[in-house]
């Protein structure tokens, strides 16, 4: 590759750095956005209950409890309003350019086709254009971000390419995504479980005693582990494991068969496959956060 084709390539590989770390930026406001309104409503839960049974022996600190119960409730919606329908929309269209820009650096370093002509760095100048003028309306989210600091990847040809940027992606980022997405569900699992647990000793407690504090504390236990679950639907850790998994797996299986010398038209049928797979990914994760 000459120094001006070179140099072509780094600057879209810069492009999508600032893309990506948009959609970073945007992702982490929306976790952080929904713990906050998780961790707000059962705030509310627990100070609202706590306050009506503390206020017969200390009125002032009943009140203290109750007002912090408001507080924490009329907080929730403006926690809530970071993380809705348009957030999504911006973070997975962000994340959805930044992929696409580097499934065509990824292309256009392996030399398969739309890339194997001469004008391959206008091809790239060209398409790289393309995509980011039909997300014209997000540029203004990348405006704080400067590229980082890194060199291109050391793809040269389908076989580096299958190296860097197939095994690379299984091992580097699908794997690991998958078991981390399985850490967090079994984690809520078991939130689940002491919550539906205590819920059941104190609603004994409350049928065997006649405890009213217990059968208070029932209907607040209740409500928190309704919030854990729905904190848990929304972050769709189950599907994202299934996900990251499945696509492992089809990267893994494309891999596996190709062997032996390839020409021209085998190399490019074989990247193209397996960027479809990726980008089928993403799609699909995409399609499944705007869902809801």
């Amino acid at each position: 590759m000459g120094a001006s084709e070179e140099s072509i390539a780094q600057r879209v590989w810069d492009r999508q750095s600032v893309w990506s770390q948009a959609a970073d930026q945007a992702k982490r406001a929306i976790g952080r956005a929904r713990t906050v309104a998780l961790v707000l409503g059962v705030t509310g839960a627990c100070a609202g209950t706590a306050a009506a049974q503390v206020m017969a022996w200390s009125d002032e600190a009943g009140k203290v409890l109750a007002f912090l119960a408001a507080v924490a409730v009329g907080l929730v919606p403006l926690a809530t309003r970071r993380a809705g329908p348009q957030q999504v929309s911006d973070w997975t269209r962000l994340r959805s350019l930044s992929e696409e820009l580097k499934s065509e650096i990824y292309a256009y370093l392996a030399r398969v086709a739309p890339y194997r002509d001469a004008d391959a760095p206008q091809t790239l100048l060209d398409r790289t254009e393309r995509v980011i003028t039909d997300a014209s309306d997000l540029v203004a989210r990348t405006t704080p971000f400067t590229p980082r600091r890194r060199a291109l990847p050391a793809v040269t040809d389908v076989g580096s390419y299958l190296e860097l940027r197939v095994t690379g992606q299984v091992e580097g980022y699908y794997r690991p995504r998958a078991a981390r997405m399985s850490r967090r569900s079994a984690q809520v699992r078991r939130a689940e479980l002491v919550l539906a647990a205590t819920a059941a000793v104190l609603g004994a407690i409350s049928g065997a005693f006649g405890s009213d504090w217990a059968t208070a504390w029932v209907a607040t236990v209740t409500t928190v582990a309704a919030a854990v679950t729905a904190h848990a639907a929304a972050a769709r850790y189950a599907y994202q494991e299934v996900e990251f998994s499945r696509t492992a797996m089809e990267l893994e299986s494309l891999a596996a068969r190709r062997a032996g010398e390839a020409d021209a038209g085998t190399d490019d049928a074989f990247v193209g496959q397996c960027e479809r797979v990726i980008s089928a990914q993403n799609e699909g994760w995409m399609a499944k956060w705007l869902s809801e």
